[in-house]
């Protein structure tokens, strides 16, 4: 690709002619728009200047890279171009129009690449004179810092084609992700799936836009939440790519959520109108402002019963970091498991994790000491006789849960709090097995407990308003940041993560792409901190697979069905990382 010297950008994707100016190529900037046309120049002008106050470029680069960018409004400047990139609106008929204009202008040899991110690269290729010279070339935004590209090939695509553009996205510094032609491709494609089904969260009124957005920044380490994103991408482009998505696929969960369709007829498509899913200060801006669905800050709820002494049930890791987090908040814990010995061990491994906390400068070996002493272990569930808060770790087992529960009814004082941290069975369930249901609640941990900030308060039909402001007071106390959600299957985090993991599955099934590239597309496209299948590996292929049934089974969507692949590896005994081999294999410790 390195003879392809003079490059064209016909639209306005002022982010991809900044960074192939920037690579010391010619670039023709063409819109019909005389405006337009000046509005790019001024858009280049502002973020080369923005590069040179952050360092990233010199001053004499930048107006080397100025120089380099040249617009025009006549499509026969591009006629010596190597390669065009069209980056007009998402419509089928213009785009086929801009294809044939340069058709009739442009060498035979120049590459006519398309920045369509949801319509199809075959239909608009089978349009031109030259088809097998016409791909899809993706940038992401902002285009001079997202790393990826993805680069789509139809049936129609010569193969010299799609190597001459990889080759550039190399030379440019990016990680070209190489798909085929469908909606979405990798990366929108899985993102905005998900993004669909958190609008449709939030208009079920399931949860707030604030629980929605932390939810999934807290419990998966996302840069955004999902509400806040669609208003960044735009309400109106989200519903173009889910429409070209559902028209392939004919899975409802692609079906654009009524609310989408709602806030575009509004004219409320997100930060560029100044107000989407949240409020902003000004048009294009960033800044939220509160509106009349901002939470009061002041509104008077039920006062909380209080809480000095917690009793945590299990052994295992979940069970030994809740403990841990408590014990550190200053409350008095007792840790049962089912013998004396399972009780020590876990004492002995939240020693372990505190002496890491010393070592890492967390903590002083003094609190270390006193958080240490304030944890009794026990042999049976009879020592939570005067705990005020009994939370259980065990097995996501509903019939262990149940028991557990039962045996909780017995032992633990009137008015004490009972929580479950289940992560996929119904809360109200373990409240039946109890005389005082209005005690229970849900009070979902992420792992590992004491690293993640994010705790689903999981209020079921029978939950007392006290208990839910006693839950929600005490991860005040043990700071954490407490997210409301109503009991059904998922959740916020799981509901909306696990579909998403396996459409991934489902993508590499199909042969659309391969583990790598969709990992790597999730954490440069989307700002994943982990691609799809090393967090499948981590979480375990069979926690996965027992989610996704029961996700299906809730909400019997055809599309949540399991993927067969995930099944398959789970009933070959491949689980992920805990048995050496899942979707990758792993050297044993």
């Amino acid at each position: 690709m390195r003879r392809h010297r003079r490059l064209g950008v016909h639209g306005g994707a002022q982010g991809g002619a900044e960074i192939l100016a920037r690579s010391g190529r010619e670039v023709i900037g063409i819109d019909v728009r005389d405006d337009a046309a000046r509005e790019a120049v001024a858009s280049l002008e502002r973020s080369t200047a923005r590069a040179v106050r952050r360092q990233r470029l010199t001053e004499q680069e930048r107006r080397q890279a100025l120089a380099r960018f040249r617009t025009f409004s006549d499509l026969r400047a591009a006629a010596d171009a190597d390669l065009v990139i069209e980056v007009v609106p998402e419509d089928y008929e213009l785009k086929r129009r801009v294809l044939a204009e340069l058709d009739a202008v442009v060498r035979p040899g120049t590459i006519l690449a398309t920045g369509t991110n949801a319509l199809s690269v075959t239909k608009l290729a089978a349009g031109s004179a030259r088809p097998e010279r016409v791909l899809g070339l993706h940038f992401f935004n902002p285009a001079p810092v997202m790393k990826l590209v993805e680069v789509v090939s139809s049936v129609l695509t010569a193969p010299a084609a799609v190597a001459a553009v990889t080759a550039l996205a190399e030379e440019l510094d990016k990680q070209p992700v190489a798909v085929g032609d469908r909606p979405g491709f990798v990366a929108d494609g899985l993102l905005f799936g998900y993004l669909n089904q958190a609008a449709a969260m939030y208009e079920a009124k399931y949860a707030t836009r604030e629980d929605i957005d932390a939810a999934m920044r807290l419990g998966c380490g996302l840069p955004m939440g999902p509400l806040a994103l669609l208003d960044l991408i735009g309400v109106d482009t989200a519903r173009t790519v889910l429409d070209a998505m559902y028209a392939e696929s004919g899975d409802r969960l692609h079906a654009p959520s009524p609310v989408l369709k709602q806030l575009e007829a509004a004219g409320l498509t997100g930060r560029k109108a100044g107000r989407g899913f949240y409020s902003y200060a000004r048009p294009g801006g960033s800044e939220i402002v509160p509106d009349e669905l901002t939470p009061g800050q002041d509104a008077a709820g039920a006062a909380g019963r209080p809480v000095r002494s917690v009793g945590v049930a299990g052994s295992g890791t979940m069970a030994s970091g809740i403990a841990e987090v408590f014990a550190k908040a200053g409350y008095d814990v007792v840790l049962a498991a089912r013998s004396q010995e399972k009780a020590e061990k876990a004492r002995k491994r939240i020693a372990g994790s505190l002496g890491r906390s010393v070592d890492k400068g967390r903590m002083t070996p003094g609190a270390r000491d006193e958080a240490l002493a304030r944890i009794t272990p026990a042999a049976s569930l009879d020592a939570f006789g005067s705990v005020d808060l009994a939370v259980e770790a065990v097995a996501e087992d509903l019939e262990v849960k149940r028991q557990l529960f039962a045996t909780l009814d017995k032992v633990c004082k009137p008015g004490a709090v009972l929580a479950t941290t289940t992560s996929s069975l119904p809360v109200v369930a373990c409240a039946r097995a109890t005389s005082r249901p209005q005690d229970v609640i849900g009070m979902h941990f992420f792992n590992p407990a004491p690293a993640m900030k994010l705790v689903e308060v999981v209020r079921t039909v029978l939950t007392a308003d006290d208990v839910h402001a006693t839950v929600r007071e005490v991860c005040g106390g043990i700071r954490k940041h407490p997210v409301d959600c109503g009991d059904r299957a998922g959740f916020i985090v799981n509901a909306l993560l696990f579909p998403y993991l396996n459409n991934a599955v489902k993508m590499v099934q199909e042969h659309y792409a391969s583990l790598d590239d969709i990992d790597a597309a999730m954490k440069l496209g989307g700002g994943y901190p982990m691609g799809p299948f090393q967090l499948l590996d981590v979480v375990g292929l069979d926690v996965s697979l027992a989610i996704q049934k029961v996700l299906h089974s809730e909400f019997r969507e055809p599309g949540l069905a399991p993927a067969p692949l995930l099944e398959h590896l789970v009933a070959a005994g491949c689980l992920g990382r805990k048995t050496g081999r899942g979707f990758r294999e792993y050297a044993r410790a």
